[in-house]
Protein backbone atom coordinates (compact mmCIF):
# COMPACT_ATOMS: atom_id res chain seq x y z
CA UNK A 1 0.00 0.00 0.00
CA UNK A 2 2.78 2.44 0.95
CA UNK A 3 6.55 2.11 1.01
CA UNK A 4 9.20 4.48 2.33
CA UNK A 5 12.70 3.81 1.08
CA UNK A 6 15.57 5.37 3.05
CA UNK A 7 13.37 8.35 3.85
CA UNK A 8 15.35 11.31 5.19
CA UNK A 9 14.09 14.75 6.22
CA UNK A 10 16.52 17.48 7.23
CA UNK A 11 15.89 20.99 8.50
CA UNK A 12 19.19 22.81 8.08
CA UNK A 13 21.68 20.86 10.17
CA UNK A 14 18.98 18.86 11.99
CA UNK A 15 18.10 15.41 10.69
CA UNK A 16 14.54 14.79 11.85
CA UNK A 17 14.08 11.51 9.96
CA UNK A 18 17.20 9.49 9.25
CA UNK A 19 17.05 6.96 6.36
CA UNK A 20 13.86 5.26 7.55
CA UNK A 21 12.53 2.42 5.41
CA UNK A 22 9.12 0.88 6.05
CA UNK A 23 6.45 -1.02 4.16
CA UNK A 24 2.75 -0.94 4.98
CA UNK A 25 0.59 -3.72 3.57
CA UNK A 26 -3.14 -3.63 2.77
CA UNK A 27 -5.30 -4.13 5.85
CA UNK A 28 -2.53 -3.67 8.41
CA UNK A 29 -2.97 -1.81 11.70
CA UNK A 30 0.47 -0.45 12.55
CA UNK A 31 1.53 1.68 15.50
CA UNK A 32 4.40 4.16 15.55
CA UNK A 33 5.89 5.06 18.93
CA UNK A 34 8.94 6.85 20.26
CA UNK A 35 9.97 9.63 22.62
CA UNK A 36 9.24 13.29 21.95
CA UNK A 37 11.46 14.55 19.15
CA UNK A 38 11.89 11.07 17.66
CA UNK A 39 10.64 12.24 14.24
CA UNK A 40 7.23 10.58 14.28
CA UNK A 41 5.15 13.51 13.05
CA UNK A 42 7.82 14.56 10.54
CA UNK A 43 7.71 11.01 9.18
CA UNK A 44 3.90 11.32 8.90
CA UNK A 45 4.25 14.67 7.17
CA UNK A 46 6.61 13.11 4.64
CA UNK A 47 4.46 10.05 3.87
CA UNK A 48 1.36 12.23 3.39
CA UNK A 49 2.96 14.87 1.15
CA UNK A 50 2.90 17.67 3.75
CA UNK A 51 6.72 17.71 3.92
CA UNK A 52 8.91 16.85 0.93
CA UNK A 53 11.71 14.46 1.90
CA UNK A 54 15.31 15.56 1.58
CA UNK A 55 16.33 12.10 0.39
CA UNK A 56 14.69 8.76 -0.27
CA UNK A 57 11.59 7.66 -2.13
CA UNK A 58 7.91 7.23 -1.37
CA UNK A 59 5.76 4.80 -3.32
CA UNK A 60 1.99 4.49 -2.93
CA UNK A 61 0.48 1.40 -4.55
CA UNK A 62 3.49 1.33 -6.86
CA UNK A 63 3.28 5.01 -7.85
CA UNK A 64 6.31 7.17 -7.04
CA UNK A 65 4.92 10.18 -5.15
CA UNK A 66 8.24 11.49 -3.85
CA UNK A 67 8.03 15.28 -3.54
CA UNK A 68 4.40 15.43 -4.64
CA UNK A 69 1.83 17.54 -2.80
CA UNK A 70 -0.80 16.25 -0.34
CA UNK A 71 -3.53 16.29 -3.01
CA UNK A 72 -1.57 13.68 -4.96
CA UNK A 73 -1.46 11.41 -1.92
CA UNK A 74 -5.18 11.99 -1.32
CA UNK A 75 -5.90 11.02 -4.92
CA UNK A 76 -4.12 7.72 -4.25
CA UNK A 77 -6.21 7.05 -1.16
CA UNK A 78 -4.10 8.53 1.67
CA UNK A 79 -5.83 10.56 4.40
CA UNK A 80 -4.54 11.82 7.73
CA UNK A 81 -5.39 13.58 10.95
CA UNK A 82 -3.24 15.97 12.98
CA UNK A 83 -2.18 16.24 16.62
CA UNK A 84 -4.46 19.26 17.03
CA UNK A 85 -7.81 18.61 15.29
CA UNK A 86 -8.21 20.72 12.17
CA UNK A 87 -11.93 21.28 11.82
CA UNK A 88 -13.93 24.26 10.56
CA UNK A 89 -15.13 25.70 13.85
CA UNK A 90 -17.94 27.86 12.43
CA UNK A 91 -19.37 25.10 10.24
CA UNK A 92 -21.71 22.40 11.51
CA UNK A 93 -20.42 18.88 11.98
CA UNK A 94 -22.37 17.64 8.97
CA UNK A 95 -20.97 20.46 6.81
CA UNK A 96 -17.43 19.57 7.91
CA UNK A 97 -18.03 16.03 6.65
CA UNK A 98 -19.65 17.33 3.47
CA UNK A 99 -16.53 19.41 2.84
CA UNK A 100 -14.43 16.26 3.07
CA UNK A 101 -16.70 14.53 0.57
CA UNK A 102 -15.84 17.19 -2.02
CA UNK A 103 -12.32 15.74 -2.09
CA UNK A 104 -13.43 12.14 -2.55
CA UNK A 105 -12.34 12.34 -6.17
CA UNK A 106 -11.82 8.62 -6.68
CA UNK A 107 -15.30 7.58 -7.76
CA UNK A 108 -15.73 6.59 -11.42
CA UNK A 109 -16.49 9.47 -13.75
CA UNK A 110 -19.75 7.96 -14.96
CA UNK A 111 -21.05 8.18 -11.38
CA UNK A 112 -20.05 11.83 -10.94
CA UNK A 113 -23.65 12.89 -10.25
CA UNK A 114 -23.97 10.62 -7.22
CA UNK A 115 -25.34 7.61 -8.97
CA UNK A 116 -24.36 4.13 -7.85
CA UNK A 117 -20.84 4.01 -6.36
CA UNK A 118 -19.91 0.37 -6.55
CA UNK A 119 -16.50 0.65 -4.89
CA UNK A 120 -17.55 2.91 -1.99
CA UNK A 121 -18.63 1.29 1.31
CA UNK A 122 -22.18 2.19 2.29
CA UNK A 123 -20.85 3.75 5.50
CA UNK A 124 -18.97 6.35 3.46
CA UNK A 125 -21.61 7.20 0.88
CA UNK A 126 -22.87 10.41 2.51
CA UNK A 127 -22.27 12.73 5.45
CA UNK A 128 -25.07 11.27 7.58
CA UNK A 129 -23.66 7.74 7.25
CA UNK A 130 -20.18 8.91 8.21
CA UNK A 131 -21.47 10.76 11.26
CA UNK A 132 -23.29 7.61 12.34
CA UNK A 133 -20.14 5.55 11.83
CA UNK A 134 -18.09 7.79 14.16
CA UNK A 135 -20.90 8.26 16.68
CA UNK A 136 -21.68 11.93 16.07
CA UNK A 137 -25.19 11.79 14.56
CA UNK A 138 -26.62 13.72 17.51
CA UNK A 139 -24.10 16.53 16.93
CA UNK A 140 -24.75 16.83 13.18
CA UNK A 141 -26.24 20.33 13.30
CA UNK A 142 -23.96 21.78 15.96
CA UNK A 143 -21.04 24.04 15.02
CA UNK A 144 -17.74 22.21 15.36
CA UNK A 145 -16.69 24.80 17.96
CA UNK A 146 -19.64 23.76 20.16
CA UNK A 147 -18.74 20.07 20.48
CA UNK A 148 -16.22 18.66 22.94
CA UNK A 149 -12.50 18.28 22.10
CA UNK A 150 -12.88 14.50 21.99
CA UNK A 151 -15.80 14.88 19.57
CA UNK A 152 -13.71 17.23 17.44
CA UNK A 153 -11.11 14.46 17.16
CA UNK A 154 -13.82 12.10 15.96
CA UNK A 155 -15.07 14.75 13.53
CA UNK A 156 -11.61 15.13 12.03
CA UNK A 157 -11.44 11.37 11.55
CA UNK A 158 -14.82 11.59 9.84
CA UNK A 159 -13.52 14.32 7.51
CA UNK A 160 -10.57 12.08 6.61
CA UNK A 161 -12.90 9.12 6.00
CA UNK A 162 -15.06 11.31 3.76
CA UNK A 163 -12.25 11.34 1.19
CA UNK A 164 -12.77 7.54 0.87
CA UNK A 165 -9.19 6.59 1.76
CA UNK A 166 -7.49 3.22 1.61
CA UNK A 167 -4.73 4.33 4.00
CA UNK A 168 -5.56 6.32 7.15
CA UNK A 169 -2.81 8.08 9.12
CA UNK A 170 -3.75 8.97 12.71
CA UNK A 171 -1.50 11.33 14.65
CA UNK A 172 -2.01 11.09 18.44
CA UNK A 173 -5.79 10.86 18.34
CA UNK A 174 -5.80 9.87 22.04
CA UNK A 175 -4.16 13.11 23.22
CA UNK A 176 -6.27 14.82 25.86
CA UNK A 177 -8.74 11.95 26.20
CA UNK A 178 -9.71 10.17 29.39
CA UNK A 179 -8.75 6.54 29.90
CA UNK A 180 -12.24 5.39 28.90
CA UNK A 181 -12.23 7.64 25.83
CA UNK A 182 -8.83 6.28 24.78
CA UNK A 183 -10.18 2.73 24.88
CA UNK A 184 -13.26 3.79 22.91
CA UNK A 185 -11.01 5.45 20.33
CA UNK A 186 -8.85 2.33 20.01
CA UNK A 187 -11.90 0.14 19.47
CA UNK A 188 -13.22 2.57 16.84
CA UNK A 189 -9.90 2.49 14.99
CA UNK A 190 -9.97 -1.30 14.91
CA UNK A 191 -13.56 -1.29 13.70
CA UNK A 192 -12.82 1.22 10.94
CA UNK A 193 -9.93 -0.94 9.76
CA UNK A 194 -12.07 -4.07 9.72
CA UNK A 195 -15.33 -2.68 8.32
CA UNK A 196 -13.81 -0.35 5.71
CA UNK A 197 -10.87 -2.56 4.72
CA UNK A 198 -8.39 0.19 5.60
CA UNK A 199 -4.68 0.21 6.23
CA UNK A 200 -4.17 2.25 9.42
CA UNK A 201 -0.93 3.79 10.70
CA UNK A 202 -1.32 5.21 14.20
CA UNK A 203 1.15 7.44 16.07
CA UNK A 204 0.43 7.43 19.78
CA UNK A 205 1.90 8.27 23.19
CA UNK A 206 -0.75 6.15 24.95
CA UNK A 207 1.64 3.24 24.54
CA UNK A 208 -0.11 0.65 26.69
CA UNK A 209 -3.37 1.05 24.77
CA UNK A 210 -1.69 1.10 21.38
CA UNK A 211 0.28 -2.09 22.07
CA UNK A 212 -2.95 -3.93 22.88
CA UNK A 213 -4.64 -3.02 19.61
CA UNK A 214 -2.05 -2.91 16.81
CA UNK A 215 -0.47 -5.85 15.00
CA UNK A 216 2.92 -4.32 14.32
CA UNK A 217 4.93 -1.54 15.94
CA UNK A 218 7.59 0.73 14.46
CA UNK A 219 9.78 2.51 17.01
CA UNK A 220 11.59 5.72 16.10
CA UNK A 221 14.37 7.24 18.18
CA UNK A 222 16.35 10.34 17.22
CA UNK A 223 15.00 10.06 13.71
CA UNK A 224 16.08 6.44 13.22
CA UNK A 225 13.98 3.28 13.10
CA UNK A 226 15.21 1.08 15.94
CA UNK A 227 12.50 -1.59 15.81
CA UNK A 228 9.79 -2.92 13.51
CA UNK A 229 8.10 -5.96 14.98
CA UNK A 230 5.09 -7.37 16.80
CA UNK A 231 4.09 -5.67 20.07
CA UNK A 232 5.21 -8.74 22.04
CA UNK A 233 8.70 -8.57 20.56
CA UNK A 234 9.01 -4.79 20.75
CA UNK A 235 8.37 -4.67 24.50
CA UNK A 236 11.23 -7.15 24.98
CA UNK A 237 13.65 -5.32 22.68
CA UNK A 238 16.56 -4.03 24.84
CA UNK A 239 17.22 -1.01 22.60
CA UNK A 240 13.56 0.02 22.71
CA UNK A 241 13.39 -0.44 26.48
CA UNK A 242 16.47 1.71 26.98
CA UNK A 243 15.42 4.42 24.54
CA UNK A 244 11.74 4.66 25.40
CA UNK A 245 9.67 1.91 26.98
CA UNK A 246 11.56 1.73 30.26
CA UNK A 247 10.08 5.05 31.36
CA UNK A 248 6.78 4.76 29.48
CA UNK A 249 5.74 1.38 30.84
CA UNK A 250 6.64 2.48 34.37
CA UNK A 251 4.16 5.39 34.25
CA UNK A 252 1.01 4.86 36.34
CA UNK A 253 -2.16 4.89 34.20
CA UNK A 254 -4.32 7.79 35.37
CA UNK A 255 -6.33 8.37 32.22
CA UNK A 256 -4.93 11.82 31.61
CA UNK A 257 -2.96 13.09 28.64
CA UNK A 258 0.03 13.64 30.89
CA UNK A 259 0.10 10.01 31.98
CA UNK A 260 -0.33 8.81 28.41
CA UNK A 261 2.46 11.06 27.16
Amino acid sequence: MLEARDLTVRFGGLTAVDAVSARFMPGELVGIIGPNGAGKTTFFNAISGVQAPTEGRLLCQGHDLTGRGPHRYAAHGVARTFQTPRVFADMTAVDNIAFGLKFAGRRPRKYIFWGEEKDVPWALRDAASILQLIGLSAQADLPAAAITPSQQRLLEIGMALATRPKLLLLDEVAAGLTEAEIEDMARLIGRLRDELDLTVIWIEHAVTTLLRHVERVIVLHQGRKIADDTPANVVRNPEVIEAYLGDEMAEPATGTEEAAA
